[in-house]
């Protein structure tokens, strides 16, 4: 079998590391870490609240009065489960590209969500911490906030390598 491969798997540059002691981390290590760990702790954080008390999150998901009345308590079941599930792989590094796309997704949709109810002047609570009842005045600061951490997604996202290039590297290395 050829070095660094094992079971058809690429050693990750953790394990390279590990077999040479000499070798440092590089900065841009921990740099995506660091990023990772806390847009993840970021989702598990905003899904907690949601998830102990789905009835006042579905209180303010119809605050939105952007969804049909039938799906809303649908979402305030499911979407806290998928923030903290998408969180903790990103964290773990478990599928990293899925977690990384389904919290870019929902990082927009937020952007979009709050956009629309700024742009119509609709005074709404935005969820994301806490289901208090108290309607945001921060709304452009909560689009500030959304809008760094969907570019933290994509540039982690960008940062990734495709699993169609690894493969390909992986053929040439044999």
């Amino acid at each position: 079998m050829p070095e660094g491969l094992e079971n058809g798997r690429r050693w990750d540059l953790i394990q390279k590391i590990m077999e040479n002691s000499d070798s440092k981390l590089p900065v841009s290590f921990w740099a995506h870490w660091i990023l990772r760990f806390v847009l993840g702790l970021t989702f598990i954080w905003a899904s907690w609240h949601k998830i102990i008390n789905p009835g006042e999150f579905a209180k303010i998901i119809y605050g939105y009065g952007v969804f049909p009345e039938i799906s809303i308590n649908l979402i305030a079941i499911f979407l806290p489960y998928v923030e903290c599930l998408a969180g903790i792989c990103l964290i773990t590094g478990i599928l990293p590209r899925s977690s990384l796309l389904v919290i870019n997704g929902l990082l927009a949709a937020f952007i979009i969500l709050i956009g629309f109810n700024l742009f119509r002047g609709h005074s709404f609570d935005c969820g994301c911490f806490s289901v208090s009842d108290t309607p945001g005045n921060a709304a452009w600061s909560l689009l500030i906030r959304d809008f760094l951490l969907l570019w933290a997604g994509v540039y982690l996202l960008s940062r990734l390598k495709s699993p169609v290039n690894m493969r390909n590297t992986q053929r040439h290395q044999i």
